[in-house]
């Protein structure tokens, strides 16, 4: 398996099916996907089991599922499901990473500036950003093809071992499905 390295990767820019996925819009990602409404039992009080206000949605193309419970509100619930339907997309999907960069990683890519920059790029982008997940899974991907090694994985990329370590680290979902990568392959955890 080959995989373009550094500046080189920043070249050509494709998207996978996964990919596209993890970026749609929320109205057109459920579009592909079959939602369930019905009523969740547990804590809630009188008002939490007359309506069907919880959500299950099933995206049809990759049968992962998410649902939300918590609210009594389907619309927030449908939001919330639809949050964790990109988490489980990005954290339980692996497939061999694109010989070009992601669109989604792609925009999230900067070179620093200033004194003791050094060449490689910084990979930044926040949990709330609409390509968090996109960019989450490509990450897990490299690290999957490069049998949990943090620093290859970085290199491929062309950020700092850091760099990765730090994004990784921040969701507990992403981080979970790091670790359970690198157990795969023999490796310590992050720590």
């Amino acid at each position: 398996m080959r995989f373009s390295v550094g500046r080189g990767m920043l070249g050509r820019v494709t998207d996978t099916p996964r990919q596209i996925a993890l970026t749609l819009s929320d109205d057109a990602l459920l579009a592909q996907c079959r939602m369930e409404f019905f009523r969740a039992s547990g804590p809630g009080g009188q008002h939490r089991n007359k309506v069907s206000t919880a959500v299950r949605l099933i995206h049809e193309a990759t049968g992962v599922k998410a649902e939300a419970v918590e609210s009594r509100s389907q619309v927030d619930n449908r939001r919330a499901a639809l949050r964790r339907l990109r988490m489980h997309l990005a954290c339980q999907l692996r497939q061999a990473p694109a010989d070009e960069t992601p669109a989604a990683v792609a925009e999230c890519l900067f070179r620093p500036r200033g004194p003791g920059a050094n060449t490689l790029l910084r990979l930044e982008i926040g949990r709330k950003d609409g390509r968090f997940w996109a960019v989450a899974a490509h990450v897990l991907d490299v690290l999957e093809a490069t049998e949990g090694r943090l620093s290859r994985a970085a290199a491929l990329i062309g950020i700092t071992t850091g760099n990765i370590s730090s994004l990784l680290k921040s969701d507990r979902h992403l981080l979970t499905a790091a670790q359970a990568i690198r157990r795969a392959h023999g490796r310590k955890p992050i720590s």
